[in-house]
């Protein structure tokens, strides 16, 4: 069913501007939300679902944004926590024989699994800085203002996360027997 041109336009005349502007504001930056969501996860599914929950969660919050120039950071820090409460969930959880299929499939190489796993032994705060940075390609001066951090700190935590990534890599590349 399409809708015509007059019908579009009541539809969207009933739309309250605030509610407009917010989905438009989100979709602008819809791309690099999945991007982040899709590294902290693993899967589309997943990604996509916490950034309905962060799209959702933002919404509600929205009159606690006090500089709308820092929407995009805001959406991004809300989104990281929904991310964070998803892996804890999984933690929890117990795996069923169909899920693990699921992963075996949607991964496509052993060294995007080897380097997922070898990330998910970095330290949680380390982790975030890498993720940002490598999968994300976001600077570290917005990577700072995201965590509302010091550069110098974000710097330090960039590099004792790929520190403990090399050694990661290097005791597993031993462990396999490489």
């Amino acid at each position: 069913m399409t809708m015509s041109g007059a019908e579009m336009k009541r539809v969207t005349d009933a739309v309250p501007l605030e509610e407009t502007d917010f989905v438009k504001a989100v979709m602008e930056h819809s791309d690099q939300l999945y991007s982040i969501a899709h590294s902290y996860l693993g899967n589309r599914n997943d990604a996509l679902e916490a950034l309905q929950e962060t799209t959702c969660r933002a919404w509600m919050k929205r009159r606690t944004l006090k500089d709308s120039g820092a929407f995009k950071s805001w959406l991004i820090r809300i989104l990281i926590y929904v991310c964070i409460d998803e892996q804890r969930r999984r933690k929890k959880a117990v795996p069923t024989a169909a899920e693990h299929m699921q992963e075996a499939v949607i991964h496509n190489s052993t060294e995007s699994m080897e380097m997922q796993w070898a990330l998910s032994q970095v330290k949680v705060k380390y982790r975030h800085v890498l993720l940002l940075k490598y999968y994300n390609d976001m600077t570290l001066a917005e990577i700072a203002v995201l965590l509302g951090k010091p550069e110098g700190t974000v710097k330090t935590w960039q590099h004792k996360g790929l520190k403990q990534l090399r050694t990661i890599m290097k005791n597993r590349g031993e462990w396999d027997g490489q």
